[in-house]
């Protein structure tokens, strides 16, 4: 899985239009790595407390 996402990060980085604004980066990688068949979850919520 892990070649997967390297692979579908650097088809990004590497497109024209380098520079994207995060959203559009976000949304493309999720595209891409939905269309490779995984499981993808974007902006999720992680509980966090400074007090730990």
């Amino acid at each position: 899985m892990s070649g997967e996402v390297m692979d579908a990060a650097y088809r990004i980085h590497t497109a024209p239009g380098l520079g994207l604004m995060e959203s559009v980066s976000e949304a493309t990688m999720a595209y891409e790595l939905r269309a490779r068949g995984l499981e993808v979850e974007t902006q999720k919520v992680i509980p966090w407390s400074p007090a730990g």
